[in-house]
């Protein structure tokens, strides 16, 4: 069946799609536009469902919800939607029956097609990690659009990789963001450059330890042909490129905030500095632009351009573009966002810091901080976030139904913090108003409300989205 996938001969072809969310219904469409017998499955039955299932029948593609997403006898693929587990019965009877699991990553990097210019698909310039993976790849994209490339930040953000692909008009490179389960379920990528940001415990409950977890990430390097980036402060991500099977010559590049050592990215004196990508890397280095080029220059910010500025300049971008990028680089929405300065307290927005990990990058990047945190703890444990935080913390207000975690850690850590819960049992926009007016009134003049919750936002909000924008909403009605 190798040689059958490797070239366009699709008709007729039995596909089985898993999941009917975003990815799966572009993939669905685009097999069956290749000629394949597509059917989609997908063990909810809800109205939702019901609606986005009667759309594709309605365009000849089989579906099946519900009890009915099991494996249809004579299948020879399974495209699978990033979050369906590995575990699931649907891949059992696959993996019995002999038949091939592919994500939609997968199947975007085998429908690639010759650049008219080059006679080669496009290069993909791949990022992945715990955090930072969005931002990282939407700069990348801002520096090689600076360049002078027509090029998308796509896969786990922006464009969806499949369409990127298969687009009319051609790009010339790609900065791809891949997330842990699509690097699983992509066994044939193999990559221009990847880097991968940091590891901190993730997605567990799907991966079933961190060392499959780290695993997968690793997955990124697989293959690589010009360089692995990693970053020096997370000696976990030069591992996987140490155990990482790449092209002849290909090249390990760090990344990190002191001054860089030959084949490295750094910070001196404001700048970032390229010390990898010049001629004569033992005694010459390549200005990028400065600190405040970066935009917020949060340090975790600053990590997360030199990233993709290691992936740019891996590609043959200028030092101009890079910085030219950079500047013309808007980060999206809740992602240390500052919303407002009042009676001198700066209040900034990281909702999307979801996880402890991304809490502990935001707050290493002010202080003192009245600190806006709790919600969904995924099974996270907070000790280690407080007790690197204590000294910086005026105050805690803690929300959402695993906050009681977070106050352990707190008494436990930072016994000397004031804590408060001013909205138990609330949700929406009342609950936040409460809690911003807590914050307001913990704060001194010079201090930063943060709100970086370490935790996922469901319990209380629709989504991270929402909760970011209740609190930038509550921290404008404080204004008079």
């Amino acid at each position: 069946m190798g040689d059958r996938m490797n070239n366009p001969e699709w008709a007729g072809l039995p596909v089985v799609v898993a999941g009917l969310g975003l990815s799966g219904i572009s993939a669905a469409r685009v097999l069956h536009g290749l000629g394949a017998h597509v059917t989609v499955v997908d063990g909810g039955d809800g109205p939702g469902l019901a609606a986005k299932a009667a759309a594709l029948t309605g365009q000849g593609v089989s579906v099946r919800l519900g009890d009915g997403a099991t494996l249809p006898e004579g299948t020879a693929l399974v495209v699978t939607s990033p979050g369906w587990a590995p575990d699931s019965p649907l891949f059992a009877a696959a993996d019995a029956a002999g038949v091939p699991v592919w994500g939609d990553v997968e199947l975007a990097w085998r429908l690639r097609t010759p650049h008219p210019a080059t006679g080669e698909p496009a290069p993909w310039l791949a990022v992945t990690g715990t955090n930072g993976k969005t931002t990282t790849v939407q700069m990348l994209a801002s520096i090689l659009t600076a360049a002078g490339k027509r090029t998308a930040a796509v896969g786990n953000v922006g464009v969806s990789v499949l369409d990127a692909v298969l687009a009319e008009e051609p790009y010339d490179v790609l900065a791809v963001e891949l997330s842990s389960y699509q690097l699983h379920w992509a066994p044939s990528l193999r990559v221009h450059s990847g880097a991968v940001l940091n590891l901190a415990p993730d997605h567990l409950d799907w991966h079933g330890s961190m060392e499959a977890y780290a695993a997968d990430k690793g997955r990124i390097y697989e293959g690589n042909q010009v360089a692995c980036v990693y970053n020096l402060a997370d000696p976990a991500t030069e591992a996987l490129v140490r155990e990482a099977d790449v092209e002849e010559g290909c090249r390990a590049v760090g990344f990190g905030l002191d001054a860089p050592a030959v084949s490295n990215l750094g910070v001196v004196d404001g700048l970032l500095v390229d010390r990898a990508f010049v001629a004569d890397r033992a005694n010459a280095a390549a200005e990028l632009g400065a600190v405040a080029d970066v935009n917020p220059p949060a340090p975790h910010n600053i990590t997360n351009a030199l990233a993709a500025a290691a992936l740019a300049r891996a590609y043959g971008v200028d030092a101009k573009a890079v910085r030219d990028g950079l500047r013309a680089f808007t980060p999206d929405a809740h992602r240390i966002a500052h919303v407002a300065e009042l009676d001198g307290v700066t209040y900034v927005d990281d909702s999307k810091a979801t996880n402890t990990h991304a809490a502990a990058a935001s707050l290493a990047a002010y202080r003192p901080v009245v600190w806006i945190a709790g919600g969904l703890a995924k099974g996270a444990a907070f000790d280690e976030l407080v007790a690197d935080a204590a000294p910086r913390l005026r105050a805690a207000v803690l929300i959402g139904q695993d906050r009681q975690l977070i106050r352990e850690a707190l008494e436990r850590h930072a016994p000397q913090v004031p804590v408060f819960e001013p909205a138990p049992g609330q949700t929406g926009a009342g609950a936040m108003a409460a809690v911003v007016a807590a914050a307001a009134a913990a704060a001194e003049k010079g201090d930063t409300v943060l709100l970086a919750p370490a935790c996922a936002s469901m319990d209380m909000f629709t989504n991270y989205g929402e909760r970011g924008d209740l609190f930038a909403a509550a921290v404008r009605a404080l204004q008079p």
